[in-house]
């Protein structure tokens, strides 16, 4: 059986066949060989019903058909370069860069690491690895562990004595590379950077310190207002990813804290126009994005569009979750001890206050466990307006709640008068008293269940949305307020 095989900028041709490991009476032979058994690397034989040929190749010669002392091919171009060592290195601190890209005459070369150009540039191998590149115009931001610098790109600079840059004629495609003040790094968490406009958003571990890389150079805005928040959550060797985006919408970065296992983590917003960490989210992402004023957010591998108007506030991935706002209440005296009486805001009406508790007083040790015990003052539930609100049973009995309106007088809104057991309305506020809910500490004087208020130096309060009123709507606060009075005179 012949073959024609044409020779052209190959050294090698595909000549001897295979066999099965156990040779057969019928087998053709070829210059004396009985091809590559199946059991050593070769392919397996087919054979036919007619002929039992056999019709698979498969090694390779450098002499044609094989035969000693036939004509034998040179090996032409070689492919590769011996080099003096062969072993891999991994270099985490450098860059390297291939040749040019040309659309409009047809060039592509980025393929091609020339060994005879200088293509690549490193960065102190003492600020960790490469983490991050970032390109912008002509400048390229490069985020290693423990520091971040800049180079010129498709540029060069020199620098006079007084430390000025200006540009040379001659361009190179990765310039000196100019660390930025501070040392501060991108850690190992690449995830967490995120950009919008000249300002980019970055954490770093190693710091415990979120950061923002502006035209006036490093800033960390974890310090506003949240250093002990994030030098706890940071600092946890619990913590996982450290994911990043920019809310479009808000104009907010987005920072997502997942534990190692990325089931449940920390999500929180920095506001440039307040200079300050305004909202906690419930929603855990795997990605943040932004595209054409729409933020984006990934999560076992489903897209969602966040601030849609098709489904219900406070639903993320298919869940509701109630909003919260927490305050904290000290009026014009830090220092003197005081007697919250009441609790108001001005809104929409929705809003319980779930807690309201007072600062924290040392009583001694426990005798039980040896722990120090902190007692604080703290307020009964206060429902919404709706949640609240009830009338007196018609054919006598208990009072009937809103939500037995149907069942007990046969309508969903029954006559007037209407109590409420939480916040009234007047005014256009929303009022209540404080009812004391903690237990009386030891030589505490009681009063009786009749007495209202919250005693210490100052309350922190939380109002959650209920789940009555106006669902998956809109829901507004502006303003906390509590009437006081002062205890001691002080």
């Amino acid at each position: 059986m012949g073959a024609v095989v044409e020779v052209k900028y190959f050294n090698s041709f595909v000549l001897k066949k295979t066999v099965n490991s156990v040779v057969t009476p019928d087998q053709v032979i070829w210059n004396g060989s009985f091809g590559i058994p199946q059991a050593k690397g070769g392919y397996p034989v087919v054979v036919t019903s007619s002929t039992n040929g056999i019709n698979n190749w498969a090694i390779e010669e450098s002499r044609i058909r094989g035969g000693y002392n036939n004509v034998s091919t040179d090996y032409g171009a070689k492919a590769y370069l011996v080099e003096e060592e062969p072993n891999a290195v991994t270099r985490g601190n450098s860059l390297i860069y291939s040749g040019v890209f040309n659309s409009r005459t047809g060039i592509n070369n980025t393929n091609v690491f020339s060994v005879a150009d200088d293509i690549t540039k490193s960065a102190d191998p003492a600020n960790g690895t490469i983490q991050k590149l970032y390109a912008e115009d002509t400048n390229l931001t490069i985020f290693q562990e423990l520091k971040v610098s800049r180079a010129l790109i498709d540029k060069d600079a020199i620098y006079s004595a007084e430390g000025n840059a200006a540009i040379t004629s001659s361009n190179l495609t990765i310039g000196v590379i100019q660390p930025y003040q501070g040392k501060y790094g991108i850690s190992t968490n690449p995830e967490s950077f995120a950009v919008y406009g000249y300002n980019k958003y970055f954490s770093d571990r190693n710091n415990n310190v979120i950061m923002r890389l502006s035209k006036s150079g490093l800033d960390e805005i974890s310090r506003f207002g949240m250093i002990d928040y994030f030098r706890d959550q940071l600092n946890n060797s619990r913590l996982g990813k450290v994911i990043g985006g920019w809310d479009i919408h808000n104009d907010q970065y987005v920072v997502n804290l997942q534990d190692e296992k990325g089931s449940k983590g920390e999500n929180l917003s920095f506001d440039e126009s307040v200079k300050g960490w305004t909202s906690f989210f419930d929603y855990n992402p795997d990605q943040m994005f932004s595209i054409r004023n729409n933020f984006y957010s990934i999560t076992n591998e489903s897209l969602y569009r966040h601030y849609s108007t098709s489904v219900n506030r406070g639903n993320f991935y298919g869940v509701n979750y109630r909003s919260s706002v927490t305050f904290i209440l000290n009026a014009e005296s830090p220092v003197s001890s005081k007697n919250f009486k009441t609790i108001g805001y001005e809104g929409s009406s929705g809003w319980q206050l779930s807690t309201l508790v007072s600062d924290g007083t040392g009583d001694g040790l426990s005798p039980a466990s040896g722990q120090w015990i902190t007692t604080n003052d703290e307020s009964a539930l206060v429902l919404s307006l709706l949640d609240g609100e009830y009338v007196f049973n018609p054919v006598g009995g208990a009072p009937v709640v809103r939500a037995n309106y149907q069942a007990t007088l046969g309508t969903t809104e029954p006559p007037l008068p209407r109590y409420y057991a939480g916040f009234n309305r007047k005014e256009n506020r929303y009022v209540a008293n404080l009812v004391n809910n903690s237990n009386a500490s030891t030589g505490e004087i009681l009063f009786g269940s009749e007495i209202s208020g919250v005693k210490g130096f100052y309350v922190t309060g939380t109002l959650v949305t209920d789940l009555v009123t106006n669902l998956g709507g809109e829901k507004q606060l502006f303003s906390v307020m509590s009437d006081y009075v002062t205890n001691n005179g002080y």
